[in-house]
């Protein structure tokens, strides 16, 4: 195995752990306070730009955000999308099982976190959106073939025969 080889896999188990831990934390109520996006889409979704005063609204999608956190069923359904994707995506990723999939979700993920959030006062190189790269980089490069369980999966004679699921392997 290259260096390079095992470089992703630490990458890929480290993003994966990042992740995990970021849906533990919600579902185990580590904070000490029960987790709701709720407070996220009315107060955090005004988005910022260079020299914007922080009180005004630039972000385009700012009334969706705000009317999903004035749904309690919609809130509640975004709470167990978000704490079970981050976990799922975390078990996927650290276990190199359907990687490639879990890397998709993983961009899918912080693609809506990034256009939520909308802050370029910065710059718009942020967390969310190096997190999405670094796991559409993973699901490209079919990251859990080195030390993970779909290099092992992928050996089965029924998936030999079924290469469709090399979609979501790898």
């Amino acid at each position: 195995m290259t260096d390079k080889r095992k470089g992703l896999a630490v990458l890929r188990i480290a993003l994966g752990a990042g992740f995990l831990f970021a849906g533990l934390e919600k579902f185990l109520d580590l904070t000490g306070k029960p987790f709701s996006a709720a407070g996220f889409m009315k107060g955090a979704t005004g988005g910022t730009l260079p020299g914007s005063d922080p009180k005004v609204i630039v972000n385009p999608t700012h009334d969706f955000w705000v009317s999903l956190a004035a749904n309690p069923q919609a809130v509640e359904v975004i709470n167990f999308l978000v704490v079970f994707g981050e976990i799922a995506i975390g078990v996927a990723l650290v276990l190199g099982l359907f990687s490639r999939f879990a890397g998709v979700m993983g961009a899918v993920m912080m693609g809506l976190f990034y256009i939520a959030n909308w802050s370029f006062a910065t710059g718009p190189f942020n967390q969310q959106f190096m997190y999405g790269i670094v796991s559409l980089y993973l699901a490209y490069a079919a990251a859990g073939e080195v030390w993970g369980l779909d290099g092992w999966i992928e050996k089965l004679p029924a998936v030999r025969r079924a290469p469709a699921l090399r979609y979501v392997l790898g």
